[in-house]
């Protein structure tokens, strides 16, 4: 039959000047409403950096990225660094295909994203 899917879900820890969101399943339409939720939440405590840990996410469609871009430009509104971390070759893929690589902070790892300027 169908391959089970992982149940979507965001857990939020913090570091040193920051606060990092790991992001677990899939983020379709239906998860992007929770997804947009939790980075506000995070977005709203105010941290120097925010790290989004994707490393868990197995897919990721249009609601998802937009509401990446809309964290982006929170954090460019309010001075304050987003990084992204953990994207699987499918989620990088569409990254690619929307030609934001470019214009997303991308990091190997959730350490090397924390630890970035």
């Amino acid at each position: 039959m169908g391959t089970s899917r992982e149940p979507f879900h965001v857990s939020s820890s913090e570091f040193p000047g920051g606060v990092r969101l790991d992001v677990r399943g899939e983020i379709a339409l239906a998860e992007a409403t929770q997804f947009r939720a939790a980075i506000k939440e995070a977005q709203d405590r105010q941290p120097k950096k925010l790290v989004i840990n994707l490393a868990g996410v197995g897919y990721m469609n249009t609601p998802g990225l937009a509401a990446l871009v809309e964290a982006l430009q929170v954090s460019r509104k309010t001075n304050r660094a987003l990084a992204l971390t953990g994207l699987s070759e499918k989620v990088r893929a569409v990254f690619e295909m929307a030609r934001l690589t470019k214009v997303f902070s991308i990091y190997p790892s959730a350490a090397e994203a924390e630890q970035a300027s």
